[in-house]
């Protein structure tokens, strides 16, 4: 067993645990979509949509075009397998893992709810009467429930945002969970309404959860740092995450290695394999990822993994803005090669890509096949034709392997109003643990 790996190793090794080291499926259904979701453990939720929603795309990264209705069916139905919950920030689990974040509840409502001159202790006659709505008359969304002030002539109405308010209160607490969704809009329901009864009979306690989380970590990352493995659930408790490392290595799931230029303070950064990684000889991919992939969901570990700085620049001026509005990393094989900046025109049913960018050393194919990704990417989403503009490096380059698309002049994408239930820029940094 190898106890230092070199970069590429490292990239391969992570890559196939996240399913990239095998070929797409012909047909990608309902058995490919639970198979890719169980490798990555956890899907993240974000509300831009101005491709697709991010939910959507790591199965289109892994498995290539496939009926999102499907994962709707999975996520959405009514007593589906997964629940949503801030386990990566917001994100579908599956449903029998509800008791593995009771101890986020717990650190949750102690954090928010306990203190007299909280929000959550402060409108309690609020909170009381969306518990009540919702054992009365089942999941809702919050525009559903109505306050009724209890006067012979009707009261006003709670203000929406407080009602959203508590309901998200509840959600993080445990006490409700999301029971599907009309458009990108939640249903609220009580936690016994959606979750399997067992399921809530047997929360799990913090040692053995934070180590089950850690050794999902471990295996859907294949090789990671301490730091790497916290972030994968937002993990603030450094103790706690070092106690798990140890506790698993000594159990012979994880195994200390070196990587190949990880360093920390000037040394070899630790790291650890997951005992079920593999180390394929190449990784033959070719892929656009959602920011929020767990491949680059963690910026430093892009960085450290493909040498690749990554930030979305949605909250950036358009003015400042160097790569897009909302650019998308581009996979080739085994490493990042490139980004491009996509957007969904459905009124003209084209895929619009607002730019493209190199980075150094792609190798010479790598248009090629970013082309045939972007058509799938077409297909996929419904739009009959795509066009490129004329901003960034990689754009001459992939409307020459396109001849089939049209061109557009180059421009920063509008700003698009954001509906987000999704943390502020500031929380999406990620924890900082090491052993």
């Amino acid at each position: 067993m190898k106890e230092s790996l070199s970069l590429p190793e490292a990239r391969r090794i992570a890559l196939a645990a996240q399913g990239f080291a095998q070929p797409a499926p012909t047909v990608a259904g309902t058995r490919q979509l639970n198979l890719a979701l169980t490798r990555m453990a956890t899907l993240q939720i974000d509300s831009v949509n101005v491709f697709a929603r991010s939910h959507y795309m790591p199965l289109f990264s892994r498995l290539g075009p496939y009926d999102t209705a499907a994962l709707d069916k999975l996520l959405f139905s009514r007593r589906a397998p997964y629940v949503e919950y801030w386990a990566h920030v917001a994100s579908f689990i599956p449903a029998v893992d509800w008791g593995l974040f009771r101890f986020r509840m717990d650190d949750l409502r102690a954090k928010y709810g306990s203190e007299p001159d909280s929000w959550y202790q402060t409108h309690r006659e609020i909170v009381d009467w969306v518990r009540a709505e919702l054992a009365d008359r089942g999941p809702l969304r919050p525009a559903q429930i109505e306050h009724d002030a209890g006067t012979t002539a009707r009261g006003p109405w709670w203000d929406w945002d407080v009602v959203k308010r508590a309901l998200e209160y509840l959600w993080l607490f445990g006490e409700v969970a999301i029971a599907g969704r009309r458009g990108f809009e939640r249903r609220y329901g009580l936690a016994e309404d959606v979750v399997p009864a067992e399921v809530l009979a047997a929360p799990v306690p913090r040692d053995y959860a934070i180590a089950e989380l850690i050794a999902r970590a471990a295996k859907a990352y294949g090789v990671a740092t301490a730091s790497d493995l916290a972030d994968y659930w937002r993990l603030k408790d450094r103790g706690a995450v070092v106690s798990a490392i140890r506790n698993l290595e000594d159990a012979g799931v994880l195994r200390p290695v070196t990587v190949q230029g990880w360093q920390a303070a000037g040394r070899p950064a630790k790291a650890w394999m997951h005992s079920s990684a593999s180390v394929p000889r190449r990784v033959d991919a070719a892929a656009i990822l959602t920011p929020f992939d767990p491949v680059v969901w963690f910026r430093d570990r892009a960085q450290r993994l493909f040498d690749f700085d990554y930030r979305i620049e949605i909250y950036t001026p358009a003015p400042r803005r160097r790569y897009g509005y909302y650019s998308l990393p581009v996979l080739i094989d085994d490493d990042i090669v490139g980004r491009v900046d996509l957007k969904a025109d459905r009124g003209a049913s084209t895929l619009l890509v607002q730019s493209a960018w190199w980075e150094p050393d792609h190798p010479t194919d790598a248009a090629a096949r970013l082309a045939d990704v972007l058509r799938d990417a077409a297909r996929w989403q419904g739009l009959n034709a795509v066009s490129v503009s004329r901003w960034g490096d990689a754009a001459d380059d992939l409307a020459g392997a396109m001849p089939e698309a049209r061109r557009h002049e180059a421009g920063a994408a509008a700003a698009i109003p954001l509906e987000r239930d999704e943390p502020a820029p500031e929380d999406r940094a990620g924890a900082s643990v090491e052993a």
